[in-house]
């Protein structure tokens, strides 16, 4: 009788598709948490430099976008708290 073993491919999630999915939280929490959307931006830009296939592409400019509205938002919310102060 053979033995039925668990097989790890199966189980395990792969690197595109972690990075697809970080690209991905990365835009929403770019506009929830700014902070939080960017380190997950850059992780997930990391992890998906290879650019052997399509998903990973795809992970990537979703990297990048996150990146790019994270930063958006921080400067924003930074305008209008430096000149909150300027005002009190």
């Amino acid at each position: 009788m053979a033995k039925k073993g668990v097989n790890k491919e199966n189980t395990s999630l792969d690197k595109p598709t972690i990075s697809y999915v970080l690209g991905i939280l990365s835009i929403v929490f770019g506009i929830l948490k700014p902070d939080a959307g960017l380190v997950l931006g850059i992780i997930g830009l990391i992890m998906s430099s290879k650019e052997r296939n399509s998903l990973e592409k795809k992970a990537k400019t979703l990297s990048i976008i996150g990146i790019i509205v994270s930063i958006i938002i921080l400067i924003i919310v930074g305008i209008a708290l430096s000149r909150y102060s300027l005002f009190r």
